[in-house]
């Protein structure tokens, strides 16, 4: 898949106004996410999507995961996209939708099988699915 497509995916399944929006909520869930993954998953996640993404999934020397909950993730994402909580819950779960379909399967069971059980709902619920947050 490449970026105008992925971008342009968010932005239907999320609803936004413009691709700006799109972009600025793959940024936050794609950097989010990538500092809870641990060594190379990150890396090798980034590597199967188009250079302008994988930008935001570079780790630098951090390759230590950062214990969040599923919960504090969402916050994350809240603020470095700078909308409210529950417009950062639907967002993530839009680009971690139109993630699943851009990468390899096996790829994301990688990515699932580092994060904790809580996390399944994120990958599982879709983006019109139902999720609490506190």
């Amino acid at each position: 898949m490449q970026h105008d497509e992925f971008i342009g995916h968010v932005q239907h399944r999320a609803r936004l106004a413009s691709r700006g929006e799109a972009e600025r909520a793959t940024r936050a869930v794609l950097q989010t996410l990538a500092e809870r993954l641990t060594g190379g998953a990150a890396e090798n996640l980034a590597a199967q999507l188009p250079p302008q993404l994988q930008a935001y999934m570079h780790k630098g020397d951090m390759e230590a995961a950062e214990e969040l909950t599923l919960d504090e993730f969402f916050h994350r994402v809240s603020e470095r996209e700078g909308v409210d909580l529950p417009k950062s819950v639907h967002h993530a779960r839009c680009v971690v939708d139109v993630l699943k379909e851009a990468v390899s399967p096996g790829q994301i069971e990688k990515v699932r099988a580092q994060l904790p059980d809580g996390w399944a709902s994120l990958f599982d619920s879709g983006s019109e699915g139902d999720m609490d947050v506190e």
